[in-house]
């Protein structure tokens, strides 16, 4: 194994698990946190991944960093209490 396969390996073992038990149950506020740790670690994951394949394999997570942020966005905007004022 090379030291990027057990970057990566250590990284999905050490830091996904925990961050998928973590969005997985709990309070609405730590599945938020969850969430927002599966996606850095995923981000990270896929630039290790990125290093060890073809350069064009860097696009997943550049693209990967805006959907969630905005995909946290809405899931905020779900946890919010109470009627929505439009105007």
């Amino acid at each position: 194994m090379t030291g990027e396969q057990v970057c990566l390996l250590v990284l999905l073992v050490g830091g996904l698990a925990p961050a998928l038990a973590l969005a997985c149950r709990g309070e609405p506020i730590a599945r938020l946190v969850g969430v927002e740790l599966v996606t850095s670690v995923l981000v990270f994951a896929f630039l290790i991944l990125s290093q060890l394949g073809n350069a064009y394999e860097l696009v997943v997570p550049l693209v990967l960093v805006p959907l969630a942020f905005a995909g946290t966005l809405v899931f905020t905007r779900l946890l919010r209490e109470g009627p929505v004022d439009e105007g």
